[in-house]
């Protein structure tokens, strides 16, 4: 089976490649992720006691306040940051945070990737082209 390129729109550019982390529900990254081990510490929260640390994080759309820049920036800061974010939604809190973190996003892809991708599947955001590929091995 061959790669999936999928097109959203560029928020934030620069490429990465790696493995991803989804989650289901909203993130929160204020009180929700300790910014100095990038674990998910949100009680009941889908993706609880995982980090987001060199991943490719999906998620729906963030939320909370706006303190919650700052923190997404800290937790790259630390070494414990995502390397991409992609968001079926943008949300100010999580886009400030990309732009001032330097961490690539892309929004509102064409496919939604909640539906069939996984944990550790191999994606590349490419935020300057507003490009996601999804690598074949995610479909077997």
């Amino acid at each position: 089976m061959k790669n999936m390129v999928i097109k959203g729109r560029k928020v934030v550019g620069g490429v990465a490649r790696g493995e991803v982390l989804v989650s289901q529900e909203p993130i929160c990254f204020l009180g929700g992720v300790d910014v100095n081990t990038g674990v998910v510490t949100e009680k009941g929260h889908f993706l609880e006691g995982k980090s987001i640390a060199g991943k490719i994080l999906i998620f729906p759309i963030g939320r909370g306040s706006t303190g919650g820049s700052y923190l997404i920036y800290e937790t790259v800061s630390n070494g414990n940051g995502p390397k991409a974010i992609i968001n079926l939604k943008a949300d100010s809190v999580t886009v400030i945070g990309c732009i001032i973190a330097k961490i690539p996003m892309i929004v509102e892809p064409e496919k939604n990737l909640l539906e069939f991708i996984r944990d550790d599947d191999i994606v590349e955001v490419n935020g300057d082209k507003g490009i996601i590929t999804v690598f074949a091995r995610s479909f077997k």
